[in-house]
């Protein structure tokens, strides 16, 4: 009778930990105890099935850095979120087209939810037809989050075309699934040390 009440009184806890406890089956990230990966028919707040273009999960990783550093190989287009004991979060991500590659080191400087776009005077230059401001939301290119790194003009950013994530199609930023980039968003900080790789 014991083992039962104690038994029941756990799964109570467990009710009222919320977010903080993932379901049988799903991987914890050691730092915040979040859910790493979203089960099979995931659907968000609208009830529309989640898109996950390449599943995140979490691997073994050798780079020297610290954890919470993003590492991004643009060439295997994949970001890596460092967690404790040589382990990464290895997430899809699309990248910058041929002319737009980049790497060096900059830090998440704001983070934004559902931001709104300006596209800068370069991008408008090659593409007139776009517009010159887009509120935030589910139109938005920018999508669900967008991580601005340092002064320069790239983001980190979700996606309204998930069916872009692996590839080499941006002008520059790192894009990402709508769900995976709420899912990065919320484990990083303004401060943040972003390394890119081409």
């Amino acid at each position: 009778m014991r083992r039962q009440i104690f038994a029941a009184a756990c799964a109570l806890a467990a009710m009222a930990a919320g977010s903080a406890l993932a379901a049988p089956g799903v991987e914890v990230d050691p730092l915040t105890r979040q859910p790493l990966v979203q089960r099979p028919g995931a659907v968000g707040a609208d009830g529309r099935p989640l898109a996950t273009a390449i599943p995140r999960e979490v691997v073994y990783f050798s780079g020297k850095y610290a954890p919470g550093t993003i590492v991004i190989s643009t060439a295997e287009r994949r970001l890596y979120y460092v967690l404790p004991d040589g382990q990464a979060i290895k997430y899809g991500v699309g990248v910058g087209r041929p002319g737009f590659e980049w790497g060096g080191v900059k830090h998440i400087s704001q983070k934004r939810e559902w931001p709104d776009w300006t596209p800068p005077a370069q991008m408008l230059k090659r593409r007139p037809d776009l517009p010159r401001h887009m509120k935030g939301g589910e139109n938005n290119p920018l999508g669900a989050r967008a991580m601005y790194l340092g002064t320069s003009l790239y983001r980190i950013h979700g996606s309204n075309e998930p069916e872009t994530i692996g590839q080499a199609v941006s002008s520059g930023c790192i894009r990402m699934t709508n769900e995976d980039v709420i899912d990065l968003y919320s484990r990083v900080r303004v401060g943040t040390k972003v390394v890119v790789m081409r």
